[in-house]
């Protein structure tokens, strides 16, 4: 692949603006250069400088009047759950049983698993997201079906098969043996194979055995570099259920604690209802909280406590995710909206720099993959988004009275929605160009075999 680079105002950060002052956080250049190679940015820095030292023959893309950013990372998102998106009136339990369930008996077919992941993917891309923690189905063939549309596209991808051995329908269930070496073969066909990740994936306690949770600790301890994921204090009668299911346990975490999953790469969506206690062991262990506001909000769960989470004496780490089909926009700059809007809720205000932060560097650092992805810099995988300050007339007229860089992040992603991303680039390709005219994806020429 040839050198190719992009030029126009881009943001990024070098540091956690939850712990330092955000203003050193941000690296903004209005007028920017970022030169990419065989899949990774090679240089960054003011157009000016830059363009001097460009390779011949480099292609310059530029977009005018908009803003490039590492490309966004939802770190708690449901590919299957894409058809029931706005499913209405239930909380979570009563979802589940309802909606969910019932959509995911479709998946033992390979083709409609194929279908749905296509436009999964697309709905990534269209947004500006370029990696995603993703929970398949229990079925084999989901998963095969998202990893082989993943590797088509290139994109950087954390998934897995869900495992459940009780109280769900007895066509989702499998048993902790057969989840073990379901998983097992999963694992050695995709955890590594191009830019695909595998992740262990008990859907949550209620729906596994404490045999199942231990089969579940065996792998993480046979396959260190392999991911963890699952849900956490989502709800109030799920914790009291999950108390009534394991009684000897201290806490929902320590459930998951004496069964060997937690720590690094592991990563547990929502954590709404957290107490101090497992807050200071995510710290402790480097475990990974997903913070879901639009979810949340629509299932009327709760309010994550962002700012406490973060608190400088013992932060968690916290990366932000969709939870499509709870959730109901694969676009964080929307995410990020209701985020701001639960802070409020709590007391607490949301800056541009922070949220935009926990969209990309954030995310990244959350799942230990802060030195490959999440910051435009040299050495980074080139995973970027082109964000459009103009995109509908009512972010172009707002646009106009924005006073400096962080007031315009805030505007977009108030405003802003999958209208405003211009393109999306996987590994340096463009795979998603909004104002193309005509199909506005395509796979890269680079995607690995």
């Amino acid at each position: 692949m040839a050198t190719s680079a992009i030029h126009a105002a881009a943001v990024t950060f070098r540091g956690d603006p939850f712990l330092q002052d955000p203003a050193t956080c941000l690296v903004y250049e209005p007028d920017a250069m970022i030169v990419i190679d065989g899949g990774r940015i090679i240089d960054f820095g003011p157009a000016g400088v830059v363009g001097k030292r460009l390779p011949a023959g480099t292609e310059v893309v530029h977009y005018p009047d908009s803003i490039v950013s590492a490309g966004f990372i939802d770190t708690h998102i449901h590919y299957p759950q894409t058809q029931m998106v706005a499913a209405f009136g239930e909380q979570l339990l009563e979802w589940l049983n309802k909606y969910t369930f019932i959509a995911e008996q479709q998946f033992a077919e390979i083709e409609h698993a194929r279908r749905v992941a296509g436009v999964f993917l697309r709905e990534l891309l269209r947004g500006g997201t370029t990696t995603a923690v993703v929970y398949c189905t229990v079925h084999l063939q989901s998963v095969d079906a998202f990893f082989e549309e993943s590797n088509r596209f290139n994109t950087r991808m954390i998934a897995g098969k869900v495992l459940m051995d009780r109280n769900a329908p007895p066509a989702l269930l499998d048993t902790a043996e057969s989840g073990y070496r379901d998983s097992a073969a999963l694992i050695g066909r995709w955890h590594g194979r191009g830019r695909q990740h595998y992740c262990i994936t008990p859907r949550f306690a209620p729906t596994s055995t404490e045999a199942q949770l231990e089969v579940c600790g065996i792998l993480r301890k046979e396959h260190p570099d392999a991911y963890v994921q699952t849900h956490l204090c989502e709800n109030l009668d799920e914790i009291d259920w999950v108390m009534s299911l394991f009684p000897d346990r201290k806490s929902y975490l320590d459930v998951y604690a004496h069964a060997g999953i937690v720590g690094d790469r592991s990563v547990y969506g929502h954590g709404i209802h957290l107490t101090e206690q497992d807050l200071a062991l995510c710290h402790q262990t480097g475990a990974a909280l997903a913070h879901c506001p639009t979810s949340n909000l629509f299932l009327g769960s709760g309010l994550f406590r962002l700012f406490d989470a973060k608190q400088s004496a013992r932060p968690v780490r916290v990366g932000l995710g969709t939870d499509i089909g709870a959730g109901t926009s694969f676009c964080q700059l929307q995410t990020l909206n209701e985020a701001y809007k639960v802070a409020a809720m709590n007391g607490t205000r949301l800056n541009a720099i922070q949220a935009y932060y926990l969209a990309t560097r954030g995310s990244a650092e959350a799942l230990c993959l802060q030195d490959t992805i999440g910051t435009i810099a040299p050495g980074f995988d080139a995973d970027l988004v082109v964000l459009d300050r103009k995109a509908t007339p009512l972010l172009e007229f707002r646009s106009g009275f924005c006073n400096d860089i962080v007031e315009q992040l805030f505007v977009l992603m108030t405003l802003g929605d999958d209208r405003a991303v211009r393109a999306t680039y996987v590994a340096g390709e463009r795979v998603y160009y909004r104002d193309t005219g005509c199909e506005p994806f395509r796979y890269p020429a680079t995607a690995a075999s």
